[in-house]
């Protein structure tokens, strides 16, 4: 068994004989199971303390990047906020660059501009360019983790969020259940085509919807503002007076049901993303019916996590995608 620690060392952690742990880490016959765990559990101890020690008196300094609707952004921020102290005794500070809307080459500039910085969290553009701006990043030093949205073709050392076509999956299961035999044709909402996250929504439910006889009606380029995705949202229905259901992919939720009230018009099912104010808001007076939703604290704490890993600061952990929430208003978390 391959491990970090001597044998005398472990002994002391485990309370155990050094012949004892010997015989464990070498898997020789006739020791009790429930010794191995004693001894497992003795080096998942020291693991622990070994990662204090290098974390004590560090400072990292942590960028957070992202081009999103500020009801996102500031949710996320918070989030961020509430988990640096979670890394005590190293000492995290975070730096943000946050913008509803732009292009690529302002994500690109943004990037070239971070100086000082020990790790990145970013939310960006899909793109080639965005794609070698992470890389020159990693090759300065400073590791990427992408976040709700990944970057594949680059070498950030991991994604964070959720499994993105298996939420549309799940959007196109609800949506099914929920308008059963109407006849409504559904109406989907994105903030921008250039997000693969938001992409692979799309593909995920226009998939699992595919056989329903169902049209889909797409608003996109909206960037998830409101007054954007008003306009767009109300020449959708204007043109299409038999879509009655909404999935929103990306935002921009409060203007949607301000357009179907506008024209008098029902929305029998609308599915949502995320846990913002707006949308706890919608949801809480039942103007919009779930919201998949996953854990931003955690995902804040895993991301710097992984960026402590890269430094070999805190001992390497698998990484999973982050487990949807379908939260309805009587679920609601305070």
């Amino acid at each position: 068994m391959a491990h970090r620690f001597k044998v005398r060392e472990i002994a002391q952690q485990s309370g155990l004989s050094e012949a004892t742990v010997d015989r464990v880490l070498n898997k020789r016959p006739g020791v009790r199971e429930t010794t191995r765990a004693e001894v497992m559990q003795a080096i998942a101890d020291l693991e622990k303390q070994r990662a204090q020690l290098r974390l004590n008196g560090r400072r990292y300094l942590i960028d957070v990047v992202m081009q999103t609707p500020q009801r996102f952004s500031d949710a996320f921020r918070a989030a961020v906020e509430a988990e640096l102290p979670v890394f005590a005794p190293a000492m995290l500070r975070a730096r943000f660059h946050l913008w509803e809307t732009g292009s690529t080459a302002q994500m690109v500039d943004a990037l070239g501009r971070l100086r000082g910085s020990h790790g990145v969290i970013l939310k960006a553009q899909d793109d080639p360019a965005v794609a070698e701006a992470i890389d020159r990043l990693v090759d300065s030093g400073v590791p990427v983790v992408t976040y709700a949205t990944d970057v594949p073709a680059s070498a950030r050392c991991s994604y964070v969020g959720i499994d993105n076509h298996g939420a549309g999956v799940t959007a196109a299961y609800l949506m099914g259940q929920w308008l059963g035999d109407a006849p409504s044709d559904v109406l989907i909402t994105l903030s921008r085509n250039v997000f693969r996250g938001e992409g692979e929504r799309e593909v995920g439910f226009r998939s699992a919807l595919r056989n329903s006889g169902r049209q889909i009606v797409e608003v996109s380029d909206s960037d998830g503002i409101d007054a954007t995705n008003e306009r767009l949202v109300l020449e959708a229905l204007e043109a299409n007076p038999s879509v009655e259901a909404v999935y929103s992919v990306g935002g921009g939720n409060a203007a949607t049901v301000a357009a179907f009230d506008r024209l008098g018009r029902r929305c029998r099912v609308f599915i949502a993303h995320d846990l913002d104010a707006d949308n706890r808001r919608l949801l809480r007076d039942g103007r919009i019916s779930v919201v998949l939703h996953n854990d931003l604290r955690a995902d804040a704490r895993l991301a710097m996590r992984l960026i402590l890993q890269e430094h070999r600061a805190l001992p390497p952990e698998p990484v999973r995608p982050a487990p949807i929430q379908v939260v309805t208003p009587f679920n609601l978390p305070l």
